[in-house]
């Protein structure tokens, strides 16, 4: 297994998880790298940015889902070339914090549920075969509650709007993104890790160990 992808809505441990794993990997003596996107720290994020930080309109349907997967896409080609196809053509386990399974997540929520099969079918061959972006051998979905979630990132900015992009400040839209996750888990065959009792969330610790456990004995 060469590449693991870490999916789930806004505020569900996808960083943390990601970066333990990569942790507990590379401690085995496993090499593993963990990549993440949006890919901020570099300029071919910049569609990405102005989209997130309501520069084409300051609601998330303002964007339609093709366009914004479009400025996705774009920002994982030239990640996955600038970045890190060197270390997964050399074996390196890469792990995704978000990746192509996010726009199935965020963008279809935008389109009505008769529209969904004919865009997973459009968004799956435009980034794995158009754009010829790796396929993952394993999507993990952090499967949280969105109320648990909405509680979490609120921790996080501690109370400050400001600090959460067009996303993150709309509830109503991450009430959307967990039927299409649904639908994306289904349709997909994603493996889902359960982050959370009810309202109450597990530890880091557990979900973590729920992880390792799904994924088995990984050998270099």
């Amino acid at each position: 297994m060469r590449f693991i992808e870490i999916e789930g809505l806004d505020g569900s441990g996808k960083e943390t998880q990601s970066k333990l794993l990569a942790q507990r990997l590379n401690e085995q003596g496993i090499p593993a790298l963990r990549i993440t996107f949006p890919d901020y720290e570099h300029p071919w994020s910049v569609f990405v940015k102005m989209y997130l930080g309501g520069e084409f309109g300051g609601n998330v349907d303002d964007v339609n889902a093709y366009t914004a997967t479009s400025f996705y896409a774009l920002d994982r080609y030239a990640s996955f070339k600038k970045n890190w196809e060197q270390a997964y053509k050399e074996g390196a386990v890469i792990i995704a914090d978000r990746y192509v399974g996010s726009n199935l997540i965020h963008q279809m929520s935008k389109l009505p549920r008769e529209q969904w099969d004919a865009f997973f079918q459009w968004q799956q061959d435009f980034e794995f075969d158009k754009l010829g972006l790796p396929r993952p051998d394993k999507v993990l979905y952090l499967q949280m509650e969105p109320s648990t979630s909405k509680r979490l990132m609120e921790k996080r900015y501690q109370g400050d709007e400001n600090k959460k992009d067009l996303h993150e400040r709309n509830f109503a839209y991450l009430m959307r993104c967990r039927e299409t996750a649904n639908y994306a888990v289904q349709r997909s065959g994603w493996e889902v890790i359960r982050c959370c009792d009810g309202e109450a969330p597990y530890t880091i610790e557990a979900i973590h160990d729920r992880i390792m456990s799904t994924l088995g004995n990984l050998q270099k």
